[in-house]
């Protein structure tokens, strides 16, 4: 069985731990969604009631011999935990089923992996991934750095006695992060820079957020191609978790001439690796600095209040609050006797697929990001037409009349252009 990327299909055993969590049901329906996300099928779950983890093999002892049983008759090689465990862990319950385990943060990272297009994002996931297998060392490991790092390429087994063989293996792992994490600043530098740049350019800046398949490239291509100063510069969009990594900018020109920057930006899901979240501080920085945060929701799915809670707890983490949001109740053509495009306050219930719809994004947008501009009545003079064409070119532009003292312009202006201005106002 072959998904069209023509990647193999692993068997798995999904295994949890019940701790009385009211989300863990959501949490395996979440994993099952993630190993399928990885090329995974999921043959059989695996659960058990516990107050916490038993420090040396996740599940009780019983459970253990249990698993193994369930893997033997299911003919499955690969065990996936919803929780990120231990090497210990790992090794023991290796050594009692006698098959291969994946937690649950080797699996995102897994994904992260496949997924990753750009050189920020590579880079990102590297070091995610090294900070993971830090902890996680053994003698018999080899070390395989990557070429484009500065490694060498190929694969290091270091030589000489257990214990000399770790330390070598961890100080090749740490220096690679090290590499690393420098050409990652420098990406950062860059994109500051540019960040820097369309801050003092006055350019409002709104960034799409939430769950991962909420439908956030979606919505941004029906805006790109209604409004995007390119219009075939589209997002990859699909059905899929983690479709996009990289943070996408878009700059959207509105018909009255006023302009703004979207941002589409990696989703989240629950329990993502703290060194994930760490190492996309600089691809979640557009939502960091954003002038209005837009959280798609995913209103099909049953579960969605967990994932708005997923959202909330994400952001706090990356250090995003005190920016104003509104909140998208996407695929709301996909639930029976939903009303929509609707709007309540800054909550809105549409369809990504709907052009009403996005009317009513963009309106709503509007009114938070464009709540500064300042609608006046200009004069200018006749030997100053050049203003006349700047207006007619930068600004919103509602009446035109011609007077025996100059032209009279009926304007919406931004708090710089009213600045510029102020000496021709009459009002």
């Amino acid at each position: 069985m072959y998904d069209n990327e023509q990647s193999p299909v692993q068997p798995v055993v999904l295994v949890g731990l019940d701790r009385g969590n009211e989300q863990f049901e959501y949490q395996m329906i979440e994993l099952a969604n993630l190993a399928s996300a990885n090329h995974m099928e999921v043959s059989e779950v695996v659960t058990q009631k516990l107050d916490r983890p038993n420090s040396a093999t996740y599940f009780g002892k019983g459970k253990i011999e249990e698993l193994a049983e369930v893997l033997k008759v299911a003919d499955v090689k690969m065990i996936v935990a919803n929780d990120e465990l231990s090497p210990s862990q790992i090794r023991n319950i290796e050594q009692g089923t006698g098959a291969t385990v994946m937690d649950r943060t080797a699996l995102i990272l897994d994904i992260f992996a496949s997924r990753a297009k750009t050189r920020l994002a590579k880079l990102q996931v590297q070091i995610a991934q090294l900070q993971y297998q830090l902890p996680r060392l053994r003698t018999s490991m080899n070390i395989r750095l990557d070429q484009q790092t500065g490694g060498g390429g190929g694969s290091f087994t270091s030589r000489g006695a257990g214990e000399t063989k770790l330390e070598t293996n961890r100080r090749l792992i740490e220096h690679q992060i090290s590499v690393l994490r420098k050409e990652l600043a420098e990406i950062e530098a860059d994109d500051e820079t540019r960040r820097a740049q369309r801050t003092k350019q006055n350019i409002k800046n709104v960034a799409l957020i939430g769950y991962t398949n909420a439908g956030k490239s979606t919505i941004m291509n029906g805006l790109v191609k209604r409004f995007g100063e390119n219009q075939d510069k589209l997002v990859f969009q699909a059905d899929m978790l983690f479709a996009t990594l990289e943070t996408s900018v878009r700059k959207l020109n509105l018909p009255d001439k006023q302009s703004f920057l979207l941002s589409d930006t990696v989703g989240f899901v629950s329990q993502l690796p703290h060194n994930l979240v760490a190492a996309f501080r600089a691809t979640l920085a557009e939502a960091a600095q954003a002038d209005l945060l837009v959280q798609v929701v995913d209103y099909a799915d049953p579960h969605y209040q967990e994932m708005m809670e997923t959202t909330q707890t994400t952001l706090s983490e990356i250090g995003v609050g005190g920016i104003p949001m509104i909140t998208i109740y996407n695929k709301a053509d996909l639930r029976e006797s939903t009303v929509y495009p609707e709007r309540t306050g800054d909550i809105l219930t549409l369809s990504a697929q709907d052009d009403a719809s996005l009317d009513l994004l963009i309106a709503t947008i509007r009114e938070h990001i464009f709540a500064d501009h300042v609608q006046t009545t200009l004069l200018i003079p006749f030997d100053q037409g050049q203003l006349v064409s700047d207006l007619n070119e930068n600004a919103t532009v509602h009446e035109l009349t011609y007077t025996e003292n100059g032209t009279e312009m009926s304007v919406t202006l931004t708090p710089a252009q009213a600045g510029r201005y102020e000496q021709y106002r009459l009002d």
